[in-house]
């Protein structure tokens, strides 16, 4: 006897690519129209909330998700071209881990330049003025071109990670490489995210090479014909109690009237279905806390 799944009927699940694991997610309309049909009315806890309102705490309630809760990481893939650029993700909010991907598929994670360089603005100099600076209606003229990044897009391997690691002195001493700054003891290559435009700069090294950007996103990147975000995004519907709780106190906590008892209330069970939603969303297994457990004790045989 065939058995068909709850929402299938027969082949449509399998046949439509774009509905493969959307059985674990919620849209964020969908838990709207609910919170709005559960909570909102009269002789309920949200008895004269606005639509708006409920819509506008579902969005911050997911973006506060994804930071912590669920985790809302993605990945780009590119070939660093000879620019050494790459322009963030559109979504992008804070970046997981820059690796490069070797001809076996493995990958090999870059470090950030961190006290190496930065990308400066260039400050347009005139000596005809009194400060030496040269302004357009009062405004302080800059270039967007940087020496600094110009010079260290054109360093050699080495010398744009101060490359301890493949120094000569440090390759004819033994065990005298205790405390070198992990991101000058590898030859991966390194990285700087400049955030006031929106690019990623990369070492010489890594031209022509194939990057993968993990990255970490709000949830809120898919936009309707409009340019803002659309009710299809999507929650996980192991955090959807929490998320009707995140709603229900930031309704409820905008408003001057509403008492500190059941602000107090909400607060507790917010925290409580959002614990409960990070459990469940850890998703470990006893197996794999056995196996951890396993690979701690281990016999050493000396010969």
């Amino acid at each position: 006897m065939a058995i068909t799944l709850p929402g299938t009927h027969d082949s449509n699940y399998y046949n439509d690519s774009t509905t493969f694991g959307q059985y674990q997610f919620l849209t964020l309309e969908e838990v709207v129209k609910t919170f709005l049909a559960t909570y909102v009315g009269v002789g309920k806890i949200c008895e004269n909330i606005r639509a708006n309102d409920v819509y506008f705490h579902a969005t911050r309630a997911l973006q506060e998700f994804s930071y912590d809760t669920l985790r809302s990481v993605k990945s780009q893939e590119i070939t660093v071209p000879s620019t050494l650029q790459m322009i963030l993700p559109r979504d992008f909010v804070n970046q997981v881990k820059i690796a490069y991907s070797d001809s076996s598929g493995v990958k090999h994670i870059l470090y950030p330049s961190r006290g190496i360089t930065s990308n400066p603005v260039d400050v347009t100099e005139d000596e005809t003025t009194n400060s030496g600076y040269s302004f357009t209606n009062n405004a302080l003229n800059t270039d967007n071109s940087s020496t600094t990044w110009e010079n260290y897009k054109a360093a050699t391997p080495n010398e744009n990670l101060q490359d301890d690691y493949n120094d000569d002195d440090y390759k004819s001493m033994t065990d005298e490489r205790y405390g070198i700054d992990p991101q000058h003891a590898q030859i991966n290559g390194s990285y700087y995210i400049d955030y006031t435009n929106g690019k990623i700069h990369f070492s010489s090294s890594l031209s022509g090479k194939t990057l993968v950007l993990d990255y970490l996103s709000d949830g809120m990147s898919v936009e309707d014909s409009g340019g803002v975000p659309s009710g299809s995004a999507i929650i996980h519907k192991f955090a959807e109690e929490a998320m009707y709780k995140h709603i229900a106190y930031g309704c409820l906590s905008a408003m001057k009237d509403t008492p500190a008892g059941l602000l107090a209330t909400l607060k507790k069970e917010r925290f409580a279905e959002t614990r409960k939603a990070k459990l469940r969303l850890s998703n470990v297994k006893i197996e794999e806390l056995a196996q951890i457990m396993r690979g701690g004790y281990k016999w050493i045989k000396r010969s």
